[in-house]
């Protein structure tokens, strides 16, 4: 009954942290207004909170045999559940921006610890089973994010998505002190490589921050931003050498000597990619353009979210009558492009039900991804090294969400800009359609009562209008098949675990024994 109550606490704790890192999203409007600041300001309410998770989670096998899994985990909820309180309370925009980078401090933890303290409560045949567990916790808590935000802020205001977390976080950190074991490879290292510390920082941070960043500040047009990319650059490359060389290096980054797992890494960073990205195109997407409430755009996730968590369990037992890790992936993928392709041939007619069936495949294959990466990511690694390549593993899902959406901001900015220039070009005294649609519009006001002067004004803002709508729509439609063809580039990685497997016969115990 302990171990039961302990894996709920720890997948709670991850969930709340997931969730944390969407919510925001749906309030920048209101935090903007209540505070006094500007949108952009406002903004680094995100940036802040990813920039602090990114940094901490590569770091948490170092922090774990320093500090105990123990302390660091309930002083990470600690610290987590009171920035969470302060940032209800905030009085300024700066204020809540720096609470929320604690905040992401202390949320590191609840992702990559648990994670571990999860695969511990299996043995070594029977984790696929805990991958199954944690994925589900990895799977819902981007998706509800957004629509508990959305309920939140319609019903109460923006400061409770922040105070929703402190009873959370006061039961888990009073069940962690009951059950939570130390960690039964803790290491404590007598010298602390405080040069990896330091370019982490540094090359983690400036990365972050251009992604999170970029498209606002038009990229290397801003001079800061260009002064980050050399930063990003030259620390991670120099943190790398470190952390290779060095003997007591705060990321072991030798465990993805280990091909396995520096694969799942990559396909893991892909998937990422797809989760956060989808994540954010389509509420946007429904609530621009097809003028859905914030609750309905977060009700279209729902049947998706609850047919994944099926899906999970059957994949675990999919992996254990020995079906090949690498079959799932590539049914998983298979399932995301298929999403991909059928929202870029969508329109503006498009009804809720179908957007949420589209949903249902992209949930499945999310769930099909998230066992078999993370089960393969681990599967090769010595039970020391297990929180480090876990750690590692989560921190290429966080970057894949973060390379993801900048990239796609970015595309569907510059696509919709294309689109707008390729329509008004279009729109000339010899386009007989264009005139025609022109004219209707001229008469339907005049119709209402304007004069002709008035009537063509308002015809050409109307038409304008639309142009502006169908430009937004086309950006859309090619940025869920840019992502789709990037899943489908990605197939060959595949290779490597058909493989792998090949002749292989993976064996699963059942979680009823």
């Amino acid at each position: 009954m302990n171990r039961i109550i302990l894996i709920i606490t720890v997948i709670s704790a991850a969930i709340m942290e997931l969730i944390d890192m969407s919510i925001v999203n749906v309030a920048i409007n209101h935090m903007s207004g209540n505070l006094g600041a500007t949108l952009e300001d406002t903004s680094w309410v995100v940036t802040a909170y990813g920039i602090a998770n990114v940094i901490i989670i590569p770091m948490t096998s170092f922090l774990v045999n320093n500090l105990g899994r123990r302390n660091y985990y309930i002083g990470s909820i600690l610290l987590f559940t009171l920035c969470s309180f302060m940032c209800g309370n905030a009085t300024n925009i700066w204020e809540l921006v720096a609470f929320r980078f604690f905040q992401g401090i202390g949320g590191g933890a609840l992702l990559s610890v648990s994670a571990t303290v999860v695969y511990e409560c299996f043995p070594k045949e029977k984790q696929n089973i805990a991958s199954a567990l944690f994925g589900i916790g990895v799977f819902i808590g981007p998706t509800i994010g957004p629509t508990l935000g959305g309920s939140i802020i319609d019903n109460y205001s923006w400061p409770w998505i922040f105070y929703i977390n402190v009873p959370i976080g006061i039961i888990t950190a009073i069940l962690c002190y009951w059950l939570l074991p130390e960690s039964p490879t803790r290491e404590k290292v007598k010298k602390i490589d405080w040069i990896g510390i330091i370019l982490l920082i540094i090359g983690v941070g400036s990365l972050q921050t251009i992604l999170e960043r970029g498209e606002t500040e038009d990229w290397f047009e801003t001079r800061y931003i260009v002064a980050l990319t050399v930063t990003a650059i030259l620390s991670l490359i120099l943190f790398v050498y470190r952390e290779l060389t060095t003997e007591h290096p705060v990321v072991k980054l030798s465990v993805l000597k280990h091909p396995a797992l520096s694969i799942s890494a990559i396909l893991t960073f892909i998937t990422g990619i797809g989760m956060f990205t989808s994540i954010y195109l389509t509420p946007v997407f429904s609530q621009r353009l097809l003028e859905f409430t914030p609750t309905m755009a977060g009700t279209m996730l729902l049947p998706g979210s609850i047919i994944a968590v099926f899906v999970l369990v059957v994949t675990g037992r999919l992996l254990q009558k020995g079906v090949s890790p690498a079959l799932i992936v590539l049914l998983g993928f298979g399932c995301f492009i298929y999403f991909n392709w059928t929202m870029s041939q969508v329109n503006l007619d498009v009804s809720f039900q179908t957007i949420s069936t589209n949903l249902v495949y992209r949930a499945i294959g999310m769930a099909l991804l998230t066992v078999p990466l993370a089960t393969l990511a681990i599967s090769s690694l010595d039970v020391e090294d297990i929180p480090q390549g876990t750690a590692i593993n989560n921190m290429m899902r966080q970057l894949g969400g973060s390379f993801g959406i900048a990239i796609i901001n970015t595309y569907l900015i510059r696509r919709a800009a294309q689109h707008r220039i390729d329509l008004i070009s279009n729109i000339t005294p010899t386009n007989g359609f264009s005139m025609e649609r022109l004219h209707a519009y001229t008469s339907l006001f005049q119709r209402k009562g304007f004069g002709l002067q008035d009537a063509q004004e308002r015809a050409l803002a109307l038409m304008e209008k639309v142009v502006q709508q169908q430009s937004s729509l086309s950006a859309y439609l090619d940025a869920y098949l840019f992502v789709g063809v990037f899943f489908a580039a990605a197939l060959p990685l595949l290779l490597f675990f058909l493989k792998r497997n090949k002749n292989k016969k993976i064996v699963i115990a059942s979680a009823d024994h």
